[in-house]
């Protein structure tokens, strides 16, 4: 295991809008919308949200999408060792030279990882103990739930996203935006809005507004449900946002009968929609779908 980073050494330089621009030019690379690529530009903004995550020097820190390497700097003045995702090979291949200018003394506690973060199946090193990224905005739920499952030992982190995501992911029963990425991200910890950010730190700068969502792992519900059964039930409860529960389930249960049965198990109203409960409930849901009560999934 490494040992924790020398915290007198000097710290890392970070990039401003001429190192952005210098180091995408050296490697000939342009952002690109397919990829998610807008690259900070600002050193407040890096600082800001490794404050905001709450990372310590006892953090093993994973980061998807680093980019050219701004907010990799900024956590190797904090993390004990950072685990950079990176699928484009040639900002992969770039971002160690980067480090290794910038950050020299913090060099050897960065690894790069050329990976696509939705495929990722493990992370080299101890365990990681927190997330914090500038995620891909068009990926960035997915990405976030494939790691929480992944990666147990994640406790703590905080990621960017686009703003209304980060509503989403934030969201509590009853709001107009609570849905699927709000009840399962509920599924493993604890979420909250940690501030807006600017389009101007970006470049290029995007057309939608960012927002940081930070979050603490929890237990799941205690439930003999499994997690997907959980997440099936989810997913048939807002296909169609309008309708009750005992008619979004239907064909999920097998039948209404089935529905209202799973539903009076958790003590759920059949005529609420899925916008009205929590996580909690929707376990309590998928237990009466497959714990074998009369007319159940299991039965």
């Amino acid at each position: 295991m490494p040992e924790p980073a020398d915290t007198t050494s000097a710290g890392p330089r970070l990039l401003g809008p001429a190192e952005v621009r210098s180091l995408a030019a050296a490697v000939d690379v342009r952002p690109t919308k397919q990829r998610g690529q807008n690259f900070v530009i600002d050193p407040n903004t890096v600082r800001r949200i490794v404050r905001e995550s709450g990372i310590t020097a006892d953090d093993v820190v994973v980061e998807v999408g680093p980019g050219l390497g701004s907010l990799t700097l900024a956590l190797l003045a904090v993390a004990r060792r950072v685990v950079a995702i990176e699928v484009d090979p040639v900002l992969a291949e770039a971002l160690p030279g980067t480090i290794a200018e910038f950050a020299p003394d913090q060099a050897a506690h960065c690894e790069v990882l050329l990976a696509d973060a939705m495929r990722v199946e493990e992370v080299p090193g101890p365990p990681p103990t927190a997330l914090v990224a500038n995620l891909p905005y068009n990926v960035s739920v997915p990405v976030l739930l494939h790691l929480l499952q992944l990666l147990p030992s994640l406790e703590h982190g905080l990621v960017m996203v686009q703003s209304e995501v980060a509503d989403r992911l934030a969201a509590r029963p009853g709001s107009k935006v609570y849905g699927v990425p709000s009840v399962k991200a509920a599924w493993y910890a604890d979420v909250r809005r940690a501030g807006a950010i600017g389009r101007n730190v970006f470049w290029p700068a995007p057309n939608v507004d960012s927002g940081l969502v930070a979050w603490t792992r929890r237990e799941p519900p205690a439930t003999t449900a499994t997690r997907e059964q959980v997440f099936a039930v989810v997913d048939a409860a807002f296909a169609q946002r309008r309708k009750t529960l005992r008619s979004t389930l239907k064909n999920l249960a097998g039948s209404a009968a089935a529905a209202e049965a799973a539903l009076a198990h958790a003590g759920v109203d059949p005529m609420a929609r899925g916008e009205a409960i929590g996580v909690e409930e929707f376990a309590r849901i998928a237990e009466g779908l497959h714990g074998g009560l009369p007319g159940s999934a299991t039965t």
